[in-house]
């Protein structure tokens, strides 16, 4: 029983889990009426899930929207759609839509959708006054109630006929933002409004702007009227009249307000907390031009312009040389004149960095100059107390030029071919500018022209070029030209392969002497030779001032100690040295120390073989005495047992006298024979065999 009741709650189980499958086919999420909506209209955000189901059941949906990622509505119902509901839709409501369904533990979410709320609020203006001053400033206010920023302001101030002046204020955190603008002088009724302006993020940040704010209307007031200027004296101005300027106006408060008349931007004087500017002085022609009344208070200023002419009484005086270059001590008169005026009160000057100095109250100046003299001149004069100048006469007065010197900048009158030559040429007296010339020969070659001096530089040097130099000077004056003396330059050759040889060359003798030779192939005389010996630190052994080409040097005796490697420096006044190839001397045995030594090696030689001959000859005496005595000594045995063996057995008796004497005999013959022989051969050791008789032999 329990086993069947099991069976049917696993079935009754499977049917009711069957009975509950469902699956989401798909979310959407659209705009009513659409997705671009007009500002201030109604909006909807539907959301509705696609849903399949194993049967009709009920199930749960929590559905979400979001807009740019933020919730902005959440239902849970069993319903499978949503609206989300926007009475008045606003530019803050533009954004990325997307909804989001759970239900059972699955989740499904829609694709997004991009509303756009065209349009903007209209944005309110409010100004801080409504009545101002010229000067003062106007302060505004532009709020955007139901916009999000960031958000762009743009301000404009507009008056009768003319263009609007505009300010654009970025807000990045706040729907309002502020101005202001200067009430400026002219400006009589004002007109403000602003606009906003927000970025429209699906058209590439675009910019979109709203309707005008409400026109605001301020009203300015002057706090003091243009200033008045004018010439209180006659209105034919003629240079030496006094002119005379009045500047005024009209203020409602006196606090701060300063009057100031001007001329070409340079101010000629002003007052402070006062309505009236006075300023008068002695017409000039430079008092020709326009003037400047300026009146101004705070921030406000207002300005009046007159333009003045000033009639010429006379013209400007003109002055004269009877030269404008001329030689000391010659006479020099200056002539001042107004043309057309001959009443008028003349000075004659000379311009000066101190000052200008007076030579005479007069129209005409005479005088003898001298060199000091030179200068700019002028003249004045004097009508009416108007005091005018002429235009300054450049005088110039000249001394004759001395005989120039021409010389060499590096002092001595010589050149190293390869070399540049550079001359001088100077003057001790004359007034510049003066011109040099230099010639080389009858050749010009340089034009140079300064105040005391000119120098020139000579690259193409020859080594037979025997041309002399010259220069010449002259300035202004009438005594013309100075010409030097003729210069003559020694070109110094500098020296070229230098060689050092000897004689004898290589092995020379102990004690016999050695000559040195060094020589150069080309070089100005003279020369200086130097000759070295080289060592850890070179020595000089000799040197010598020549004007040859070569030199010799006899060292008298040579050593041991002279073996070496030897080598020769040269120079001139080229001042290069030349450093000849090295030579190696190596110094020997002399004739006779040879001699000496092989006599002395011979006597060695000598003795050393006597003293083996001798040492060989007493070697062989000894052994030769040796022998004797031992052959003796065996024949005197042998004779003795021989007699005693025959007298035992046979009792017969022979002497051995004989025979031994016999044999001594034999044997020293024997010798005799010998002796040449043994005396030429070499020591050899000999031995001597003695044999018994035979008994029987008789």
């Amino acid at each position: 029983m329990h086993l069947a009741l099991l069976v049917i709650f696993l079935q009754c189980s499977g049917v009711y889990t069957q009975e509950r499958v469902f699956t989401f086919n798909n979310v959407e999420i659209r705009a009513e009426p659409s997705a671009k909506v007009k500002n201030g209209a109604p909006m909807s955000i539907i959301c509705h899930a696609d849903i399949s189901k194993s049967a009709n059941f009920h199930l749960q949906h929590n559905i979400t929207i979001f807009k740019d990622g933020k919730l902005v509505y959440m239902i849970v119902s069993d319903k499978e759609v949503a609206r989300y509901e926007v009475p008045i839709a606003r530019s803050a409501d533009t954004g990325d839509y997307e909804c989001t369904v759970k239900a059972d533990g699955k989740t499904k979410s829609s694709k997004s959708l991009h509303v756009w709320v065209t349009g903007m609020t209209k944005p309110i203006l409010t100004a801080e006054k409504r009545e101002v001053l010229e000067g003062e400033v106007v302060k505004l206010r532009c709020e955007l109630p139901e916009e999000v920023p960031p958000l762009q302001f743009l301000f404009r101030k507009t008056k009768t006929n003319s263009t609007p002046k505009e300010k654009l204020v970025f807000e990045a955190y706040r729907n309002f933002s502020t101005a202001e603008f200067s009430v400026e002088e002219g400006d009589n009724i004002l007109y403000f409004d602003c606009f906003g302006k927000r970025f429209v993020k699906h058209t590439n940040f675009e910019l979109e702007s709203s309707e005008p704010s409400n026109r605001t209307l301020v009203t300015v007031k002057e706090p003091f009227i243009k200033p008045s200027l004018i010439i209180k004296s006659t209105s034919n101005i003629t240079e030496g009249d006094r002119i005379e300027f009045e500047c005024s106006t009209v203020v409602a408060r006196m606090r701060d307000i300063e009057i100031i008349l001007q001329k070409n931007k340079t101010i000629l004087n002003s007052v402070r907390d006062e309505k009236l500017l006075k300023y008068s002085a002695v017409a000039t022609l430079e008092d020709s031009g326009e003037y400047l009344c300026k009146v101004e208070q705070g921030r406000a200023s207002k300005t009046t312009k007159l333009n003045v002419v000033v009639a010429e009484l006379f013209p400007k005086p003109i002055l004269s040389a009877s030269m404008s270059k001329l030689d000391e001590n010659k006479e020099l008169t200056l002539s001042c004149s107004i043309s057309g005026f001959r009443k008028a009160n003349f000075s004659i000057l000379r311009r000066n960095s101190n000052g200008d100095i007076l030579l005479k109250n007069s129209r005409n100046l005479t005088v003898r100059v001298n060199v000091n003299d030179t200068g700019s001149y002028i003249c004045k004069a004097e009508v009416k107390g108007i005091v005018k100048e002429s235009k300054p006469v450049r005088i110039s007065v000249y001394a004759p030029v001395s005989k120039p010197t021409l010389s060499v900048v590096s002092g001595l009158p010589e050149v190293v071919l390869g070399k540049p030559l550079q001359l001088i040429c100077r003057l001790m007296m004359g007034t510049p500018p003066i011109t040099f010339t230099f010639y080389k020969g009858n050749e010009v070659k340089k034009v140079v022209i300064n105040d005391t001096y000119a120098t020139f530089l000579d690259e193409n040097i020859r080594q037979n070029d025997k041309r002399g130099y010259k220069c010449d000077a002259r300035n202004n004056h009438s005594s013309g030209v100075k010409t030097s003396n003729i210069l003559n330059i020694t070109v110094i050759v500098p020296i070229r392969n230098a060689s050092l040889g000897s004689i004898p060359y290589g092995d020379v003798e102990d004690g016999s002497g050695t000559a040195f030779l060094c020589s150069v192939e080309e070089g100005s005389w003279p020369i200086h030779f130097k000759i070295f010996k080289k060592t850890d630190h070179d020595t000089l052994l000799y040197e010598k001032t020549e004007s040859t080409d070569r030199i010799v040097w006899h060292k008298e005796t040579m050593s041991r100690q002279d073996t070496g490697t030897y080598y020769c420096m040269v120079s001139n006044r080229a001042k290069v040295n030349v450093k000849s190839h090295p030579i190696t001397i190596n110094v020997i045995l002399a004739s006779w120390q040879k001699g000496v030594i092989a006599a002395f090696v011979l006597i060695l030689i000598v003795g050393a073989i006597t003293l083996t001959v001798w040492w060989f000859l007493c070697k062989k005496k000894k052994a030769k005495e040796s022998s004797m005595e031992m052959s003796r000594s065996a024949l005197a045995t042998n004779s003795t047992n021989e007699k005693l063996a025959r007298q035992h057995n046979d009792g017969d008796y022979y002497s051995g006298s004989g025979y031994i004497e016999d044999g001594e005999n034999h044997m020293k013959s024997t010798d005799e024979n010998k002796g040449p022989d043994l005396e030429s051969a070499e020591v050899e050791y000999t031995e001597v065999e003695v044999s018994t008789l035979d008994p029987h032999r008789d």
